[in-house]
């Protein structure tokens, strides 16, 4: 398993598997262009098809990023970190390509205030908005040279700025839709459960520390 998670090859199946979203969305586009009836592959409604789609996707990548640590802890496998960065960086791939489909595909955007009036005026899209621009200094400070000019504390409670941005995707999701909200409190569990993780982790070691004033600092990153 170890030379398995340890195998450059890895990550490249990595890469091409978080590009198989975007593959089959623009398959089933291209699918619908030729097609005599579209609706059959993006549904009557395509712009809020593909928003949906680009948003579920940016949710789940989001969630495969906060999986690393409990399954690097409870598995025992530290090489599983190599992919945070990658599935991290998808996660805000997908968030742009959801937020450009809003921004240049949907009709009522066609001037600036309009843009700042739905901003503004439709909560679910100010904390979409939320979540977006947090990403952005995650993705920004992803890199190893990033982690040198901040230094690794520093970059470490940048870092948490993903908790963030998972809930406000959560809530952003929830306050979308009108009726069935059995998608969003999927969601909403499973960000429950990978931050309730992280707590009690905290908890565990705060406990451990404070019972031992010598027990070595934990090291490990619970981002």
């Amino acid at each position: 398993m170890n030379r398995f998670l340890s195998s450059p090859w890895t990550k490249v199946v990595v890469f091409v598997l978080s590009l198989v979203p975007l593959g089959v969305l623009l398959w089933l586009c291209w699918q619908a262009y030729q097609s005599a009836d579209p609706t059959e592959f993006v549904t009557a409604n395509p712009i809020e098809y593909i928003t949906h789609y680009t948003g579920d996707w940016t949710i789940r990548f989001i969630c495969f990023t906060l999986c690393i640590t409990p399954l690097r802890m409870l598995l025992n496998r530290p090489q599983i970190t190599r992919f945070r960065r990658m599935l991290g960086l998808f996660a805000f791939f997908y968030g742009c390509v959801h937020f450009a489909v809003w921004l240049f595909l949907d009709p009522r955007q066609n001037t600036i205030p309009a843009i700042w009036e739905d901003i503004v005026k439709r909560r679910y899209i100010t904390i979409g908005m939320l979540a977006l621009l947090a990403m952005l200094p995650l993705a920004i400070t992803s890199t190893a040279g990033w982690v040198r000019r901040l230094g690794f504390k520093r970059w470490k409670r940048l870092h948490k700025l993903v908790y963030l941005t998972a809930i406000a995707a959560v809530i952003h999701y929830w306050w979308l839709v009108k009726s069935d909200i059995r998608l969003p409190l999927m969601y909403a569990a499973i960000v429950a459960v990978l931050l309730g993780y992280r707590i009690i982790v905290w908890m565990r070691d705060r406990k451990r520390k404070l019972s031992d004033p010598r027990a070595p600092q934990p090291t490990a990153s619970t981002s």
